[in-house]
C-alpha cells in the first residue's frame, strides 16, 4: 500500500513538470547561495582568528600580573625561559614562544609614529605560526640591525625595504635609549593592532638594549591541541596573568556573534522562500485535483492516507531541490575554500578590519544537516493550509465539479 502511495506521490509531484522544476530550481539556487554566504562568513571569521593566533597570542598567553595595564618593563616575567621549557614538555602543548615588547617612537628623517618593538626568535615564530607567510615585501632577515615593519606602520612612515629607521624608548632603568634599524621586510598579519605599530627585531638585541636578563620576556604565547588546558594553566600559573584568545581580543567574539546573526537572517529568508514556493505549487496542485481527491474519498480512501500522499509529494519537491542545491553549494564552497574570493579592489577597507583581501570559505557538515532539516520542515509545513481544503471539502460537491 505504501509503495503504491509513494509511486502516486512521485507521479503527482512531477505531473506539471515545468512548474515543479521551476520550484526545484528556485530551492536549489537559493540554497546554494545561502551555503556560499554562510561558508564565506565563517571563513572570514576563522581566517581572522587563525591569523591572530599565529601572529600574536596563540590559544592562550601569559603575562605578569600588572603588565597589560602598566606596559612597564619592570613587570616582565623574569623566569620566562624556564616556564617555557616546562610548558613545551606538557602534553597538549604544540609550541611555545617568548616575546619581549616595549613601546616607544619610530622615526625617519621626515616622520615619526608610536611604535611597539617586539623581540622575536624567527625559528620559534615559524614553528609557532608560520611567520614567514606574513611577509609582504623584502626578506625575513632581522640579523645585525635588520627590522621587519608592520604594513600600516610602513605606510604611515612611508618606509620601503632598505630604508633607515630609528626606534627610541626607555630601558629598565628609565633612561632614554634607542637603536638604528634598517628595514629588511614589510609584514602584513591582518592583525590590526600589530600592523599599525609593530617593529620586529632579534630578541637578543632587544634584551641588551632594554637592560633585561636573557631569561626574561613580557609574553609567553602557547599553541594548544586541547583548549581545555587553558583553565588548568590558569590554576597552575595563578601568579601570572593567563588570558585566552577571546579574553585578549573580545572584538573577535563580537564578530563571531555578528556573523551568526547574519547567517541566521540569511537562513530564515531562504527557508521562507522555500516554504512559499512549495506551498504555492502544492496549493495549486490540490485545487486542480479536488475531483480526484473526492473520488478517492468516496471509494473509501481515508483522509490520513491522502494526507500522507500529499506530504510525500511536498517532500519529493523539497528534497529534489535540496539534493541539487547541496551539490551546487558544495562545489561553490570547495572552490571558495581552495581558491578564495578575490576582493583586492576593496583590500584597504578589508585589511583595516583585519580581513584578508582574498576570502576563503569554510565547509562544515552542519551547513548541510541544518538545511536538510529546515527544508524537510518547510516542505511539511507548506501543505498544512492546502490539506485543510481537503479535510473540509464535501465529497459530493467535489465529485460534482466536472459532472
Amino acid at each position: 500500500m505504501y509503495r503504491l502511495l509513494l509511486k502516486l506521490s512521485f507521479k503527482n509531484a512531477f505531473a506539471r513538470l515545468s512548474r515543479t522544476l521551476l520550484v526545484i530550481v528556485m530551492i536549489a539556487v537559493s540554497m546554494s547561495m545561502m551555503l556560499s554566504i554562510e561558508g564565506l562568513y565563517d571563513g572570514m571569521t576563522n581566517s581572522m582568528v587563525d591569523r591572530v593566533k599565529r601572529s600574536d597570542c596563540g590559544e592562550v598567553s601569559m603575562y605578569s600580573k600588572n603588565y597589560r595595564t602598566s606596559r612597564a618593563l619592570k613587570d616582565n616575567i623574569a623566569n620566562a625561559q624556564s616556564i617555557a621549557q616546562t610548558l613545551e614538555k606538557k602534553k597538549g602543548v604544540k609550541s611555545v614562544v617568548l616575546r619581549l615588547q616595549a613601546d616607544g617612537l619610530g622615526s625617519t628623517a621626515r616622520k615619526s609614529a608610536f611604535s611597539t618593538i617586539i623581540g622575536i626568535n624567527l625559528v620559534a615564530e615559524e614553528k609557532f605560526g608560520g611567520f614567514s607567510e606574513f611577509l609582504k615585501k623584502g626578506s625575513m632577515d632581522i640579523s645585525k640591525n635588520g627590522v621587519l615593519v608592520g604594513s600600516e606602520l610602513a605606510k604611515k612612515l612611508k618606509l620601503k625595504v632598505s630604508d633607515k629607521l630609528v626606534f627610541s624608548t626607555q630601558n629598565l632603568q628609565g633612561e632614554i635609549t634607542g637603536m638604528a634599524l634598517r628595514v629588511r621586510g614589510i609584514i602584513q598579519t591582518n592583525n590590526v593592532v600589530l600592523d599599525r605599530a609593530a617593529l620586529y627585531v632579534d630578541t637578543k638585541r632587544l634584551h641588551k638594549l632594554l637592560g633585561l636578563s636573557a631569561q626574561s620576556a613580557t609574553q609567553i604565547a602557547l599553541r594548544l591541541e586541547d583548549e581545555h588546558l587553558i583553565e588548568l594553566l590558569k590554576k597552575r600559573y595563578a601568579d601570572l596573568d593567563v588570558k585566552s584568545l577571546l579574553e585578549l581580543y573580545p572584538m573577535i567574539q563580537q564578530m563571531q556573534e555578528l556573523m551568526k546573526i547574519f547567517n541566521a537572517i540569511t537562513f530564515f529568508i531562504v527557508m521562507l522562500v522555500v516554504f512559499i514556493g512549495i506551498m504555492g505549487v502544492m496549493y495549486v496542485s490540490i485545487l486542480e485535483r479536488i475531483r480526484e481527491f473526492g473520488i478517492m474519498r468516496s471509494i473509501g480512501m481515508s483522509y490520513a492516507l491522502l494526507r500522507r500522499q500529499i506530504f510525500a509529494e511536498a517532500l519529493f519537491v523539497g528534497l529534489s531541490g535540496y539534493v541539487i542545491g547541496a551539490l551546487i553549494g558544495y562545489v561553490v564552497l570547495y572552490y571558495l575554500k581552495v581558491y578564495g574570493l578575490d576582493l583586492s579592489a576593496f583590500a584597504e577597507g578589508l585589511e583595516s578590519f583585519g580581513y584578508s583581501s582574498i576570502l576563503h570559505a569554510s565547509i562544515e557538515l552542519h551547513y548541510f544537516s541544518a538545511t536538510f532539516l529546515a527544508i524537510v520542515a518547510a516542505s511539511l509545513l507548506s501543505v498544512v493550509l492546502p490539506l485543510r481544503k481537503i479535510k473540509h471539502m464535501s465529497i459530493v460537491d467535489a465529485t460534482k465539479v466536472v459532472i
